[in-house]
């Protein structure tokens, strides 16, 4: 299938041939037939992505003062290696469009295959010939609705929630400042709703056209004239602003048109430095619209499809999309005659071209056309697609496929086995929408493209397989390649329940002959092993101490969800009880866990966890989310046999013996030692050498993380069960 890039680092638009998603639960997947263009966000995102790279820091001055941080804390190549890899991450525009259904996830009651659906959503609605769409995102179109017209409803269903906020009476007057395509929508949807309507624009067209729907409509130079006839003398009940631009005139003006403690509704991108001399004489109410509605930057709404309940919330985003679909069928809305181009989606750069003046053009609203193959009558099933980018090499080493193409990915983990080609072979990469499979396929130089990671998972041809997808889905996608004789490298965390942990042990203990690994890599880093090597004639118990600033996270986050995520103990604290459990040499048997208040701000992330081991060390993890970015993010200070060491941010160690300090840093990056584990990986699987991470060290280190949620819960010292308990769990047998 075709689907649009957007090349943030040089502004380049380009069409590429990625293969077909397949839709996850609660989700369809949609043959699409029309995406409109938004000639406001997407002209903004290709100007910000062409400026040079002054010019981009200039227009954002806030993410220069965070890299700057960076660069302190992490040194200066560290950070300028991970700023290149962001600004070169592809964006897939595009949030509005209309197909068919030709699959279906599960839980996707309501819908069928065939059924003609209205689709919305950034990332999902993208401009693509086939798109994965959770159902709270889907509207069905009426019989008598285009493709075309219904192409409109999440842009649409902006107009009407903007409106909506308004809340007018039968008869009140409305004010439309901006006639582009938003403002000639809102003018529909007021005279629909039995306002009187006046719109206001600067081009002498979009005035036409505005008339031709049966309102008034004036040039900017002539609103103050009209206005008094037309309201007898009040001002406007509501002004609305749909016009998109930076400086303040539109407020101004919305304040002087309106009448005493009158509304004025922001819907455009526009300057929002409200005059107050205006504002207080006539004590206005001002909102500025968010969207599509009620349910816009949920994620139980749009991704997990918890609908608000009708009593509630009456037009949430989706049914602000089904009224639009339902307006246009009762003919009250006419968005045909604001369609001015048409254009395949081969030929998308046209598009980008014309919104952005580079094809001087008038334009309205432009639709991009997909084509249409006839779909057989009840096919529930799309088959598997891949893309073959180059072909397959001889050789004898190892075959390497990737599920997750995200950001750390990206910036992290596949430049080090992009490093490592000359040890195995990059064979297949997989994501779930395709898109950054293939840029992480072009970047990296895997030969292959998948949307279908269990097809890696059960691939003859692949060795090792690479987790790199959220936590939630680590332990099933682990026990398939295990079953499927691969080797895995599963990034953390293993598990995110002592169940799901328990059968991925059996699953490990069935098949010896495969390495299960999972990227504990701070062990590994080159500090790190000095550190340890500095303690390894020390006969006595450790004590050490690992704090982590670990930075704030919304609680929105992915990260965050205990479905998903699993939150951050498991998630991230899992790799500072790996580093203890190494450091010491011993496994852990007591923990003792206690949090800061999460007053509504956090999610336990602001937790001491106490450890005691089987060796008689101890250690604690200060985890926490309530510190300063400028500080150091990791630091790692171990005391025993007269030696203390202290690592930082695992670019300077200092250590005390005998009375003589020593320090050893480096200025210019950080190395937390991805690379050194992704080699002890290959070194294990194919070079003979043992498990750098034995079996017992990873599920001991989850049990404690388990534990130390239970300690804060439970307000005690936790016993970290032996292993074996992990067994019974499967037997049925009780914990002991």
């Amino acid at each position: 299938m075709k689907q649009l890039f957007q090349n943030m680092k040089n502004g380049e638009t380009s069409i590429k041939d990625l293969p077909i998603p397949h839709p996850g639960k609660g989700c369809a997947l949609i043959h699409t037939a029309y995406s409109l263009v938004s000639a406001g966000t997407e002209r903004t995102l290709v100007e910000f992505s062409e400026k040079n790279l002054a010019a981009k820091a200039a227009s954002r001055p806030d993410l220069v003062q965070q890299v700057l941080t960076k660069a302190k804390r992490e040194g200066i190549i560290s950070t300028v290696q991970a700023a290149f890899s962001r600004l070169d991450q592809p964006m897939f525009p595009g949030y509005s469009s209309a197909g068919t259904i030709t699959a279906l996830g599960e839980g996707m009651q309501g819908f069928k295959v065939g059924d003609r659906v209205a689709c919305g959503g950034g990332n999902h609605a993208v401009h693509a010939e086939y798109e994965v769409v959770p159902r709270n995102l889907l509207v069905k179109i009426p019989d008598n609705v285009s493709f075309e017209e219904a192409a409109f409803a999440t842009l649409g269903s902006v107009a009407i929630h903007g409106f909506r906020l308004a809340a007018p009476q039968l008869n009140d007057t409305v004010l439309v400042i901006g006639l582009g395509l938003l403002g000639l929508m809102e003018v529909q949807i007021a005279k629909a709703a039995g306002c009187r309507v006046m719109g206001m624009d600067i081009s002498k067209q979009k005035i036409k056209l505005a008339r031709e729907f049966g309102v008034e409509a004036c040039p900017r130079g002539d609103i103050e004239d009209h206005m008094p006839l037309f309201t007898k003398g009040r001002g406007f009940d509501h002004v609305l602003i749909c016009a998109g631009s930076k400086d303040n005139d539109s407020i101004r003006l919305a304040g002087e048109m309106c009448r005493d403690r009158g509304q004025v509704i922001a819907i455009g991108a526009v300057g929002l430095e409200i005059p107050r001399k205006i504002y207080y004489e006539k004590e206005l109410s001002v909102m500025v619209s968010r969207s599509y509605g009620p349910g816009r930057y949920d994620t139980n709404y749009e991704e997990k499809g918890q609908d608000y309940p009708i009593g509630y919330v009456r037009w949430t985003e989706g049914r602000n999309m089904e009224s639009f679909t339902d307006l246009v069928a009762d003919g009250k809305l006419n968005v045909k005659s604001l369609i001015t181009h048409r254009i395949p989606i081969e030929n998308g750069e046209e598009a980008y071209n014309l919104i952005t003046g580079k094809k001087n053009e008038p334009f309205l609203s432009v639709l991009l056309k997909y084509p249409q193959e006839k779909e057989a009558s009840g096919n529930q099933a799309v088959p598997v697609s891949r893309i073959q980018l180059e072909p397959d090499p001889a050789g004898t080493k190892p075959n390497v496929g990737v599920l997750g193409a995200g950001n750390y990915a990206n910036a992290t983990f596949l430049p080090v086995m992009k490093e490592s080609k000359g040890r195995c072979i990059l064979k297949s990469i997989a994501s779930g929408s395709g898109g950054k499979a293939r840029y992480s396929a072009e970047k990296f130089g895997f030969e292959k493209v998948e949307t279908d990671g269990h097809a890696i998972l059960t691939d003859p041809e692949i060795a090792d397989v690479v987790l790199l997808t959220p936590h939630a889905i680590h332990a099933a996608q682990t026990i398939t390649a295990l079953e499927n004789g691969k080797n895995v490298y599963c990034e953390k965390p293993a598990a995110l329940t002592p169940g799901s942990l328990a059968e991925v042990r059996r699953c490990v203990q069935a098949h010896p002959d495969q390495l299960y690994m999972v990227g504990y890599n701070r062990r590994f880093a080159p500090l790190a092993i000095e550190l340890k090597q500095f303690f390894a004639s020390c006969k006595e118990p450790l004590a050490m101490h690992y704090t982590v600033n670990a930075g704030f996270i919304p609680t929105s986050h992915w990260t965050q969800d205990p479905e998903i995520g699993g939150g951050r103990i498991l998630g991230e604290g899992c790799h500072f009880i790996d580093f203890l459990i190494w450091m010491c040499g011993s496994l852990p048997v007591k923990v003792n866990a206690f949090c800061l208040p999460d007053s509504g701000r956090y999610n336990e992330d602001n937790v001491s966890i106490q450890l005691s081991f089987e060796n008689g060390s101890v250690g604690t993890v200060s985890y926490l989310a309530n510190g300063d970015k400028a500080y150091a993010k990791e630091r790692v200070e171990v005391f025993g046999g007269g030696r203390i060491g202290i690592l930082s941010d695992y670019r300077s160690l200092e250590t005390w013996k005998d009375g003589e300090h020593k320090k050893d840093s480096s200025a210019l990056r950080m190395d937390k030692g991805h690379a050194g584990s992704w080699n002890a990986f290959l070194d294990a699987a194919h070079g003979g050498k043992p498990a750098p991470i034995t079996p017992d060290e990873i599920f001991s280190g989850m049990l404690a993380c388990f534990g130390a949620i239970e300690s804060i819960r439970q307000q005690d010292l936790i016993s970290i069960p032996p292993l074996s308990t992990l067994d019974k769990l499967l037997t049925g047998e009780k914990k002991e």
